[in-house]
């Protein structure tokens, strides 16, 4: 199974952040699953590939979307 996901961003440092603060995902990751994120201008680019289970494939994307909301909620609040 393989997701490929990307998030717009309004402006490069937001897009930097985002990338950043997901991007530890990329190393800690059980057998059998990729996590791999990068940034391209004002972009977030991430791949996942799953050769386990349907439910670590979903887990995974439920993780990487609940860190971005976080990234993102903290940029938003930094800027209020």
């Amino acid at each position: 199974m393989e997701a490929n996901i990307m998030l717009s961003y309004n402006t490069l440092r937001e897009a930097e952040a985002v990338a950043d603060a997901v991007s530890p995902d990329n190393v800690k990751v059980p057998e059998g699953l990729s996590v791999k994120t990068t940034r391209r201008g004002k972009k977030v680019f991430t791949n996942i590939e799953c050769e386990s289970k349907l439910q670590t494939f979903v887990a995974t994307i439920d993780d990487l979307l609940s860190a971005v909301s976080v990234a993102e909620r903290a940029l938003w609040a930094i800027k209020a």
